[in-house]
């Protein structure tokens, strides 16, 4: 995967949904060395996926809402927790954003599953605490392959 990309990627932050509130995490922090210090959300297992712009292309509004609503069916129909979130660049005069959704309870073959169905160049999953962004795009890098990250809890 190409080093830019993958800061972005470890550099986004993610706006996702508690019950308590929206909590705002990236995957470049340090070491979690005790995981139970972070939110409770951070803690479980979910996947963080998009339908938006698949391999990096730029689609019109009105397509990226159809593909997101259509992976989104898939998703329910597959009896999955669904919750709306969203990722974006913190820089103030960013304009990136885009919507996703928090799975709850998808292990990680599905995960890369549907990010080569809605060719994403890769999928965030959170397994025992850590975050990993894994490749679902052939063209970028062996699909499977894993960048791993460590939470960094944003105010």
């Amino acid at each position: 995967m190409d080093q830019n990309l993958l800061r972005s990627y470890l550099a986004t932050v993610y706006e996702l949904p508690t019950p308590a509130g929206p909590i705002r995490a990236s995957l470049d922090g340090d070491i979690v060395t005790d995981p139970t210090g972070l939110p409770e959300l951070l803690q479980k297992s979910f996947v963080v996926l998009t339908a938006y712009n698949p391999r990096s292309m730029l689609l019109p509004r009105k397509v990226n809402e159809q593909r997101h609503l259509v992976m989104r069916d898939l998703l329910i129909l597959g009896v999955y927790r669904v919750e709306g979130c969203v990722g974006y660049e913190e820089d103030p005069e960013g304009t990136w954003r885009e919507p996703s959704w928090l799975v709850h309870g998808m292990d990680r073959d599905e995960a890369i599953a549907f990010g080569r169905v809605f060719r994403q160049n890769g999928v965030l999953i959170c397994r025992n605490s850590r975050p990993e962004i894994v490749v679902t795009d052939p063209t970028c890098d062996d699909v499977g392959r894993t960048f791993v990250g460590n939470w960094r809890v944003r105010a």
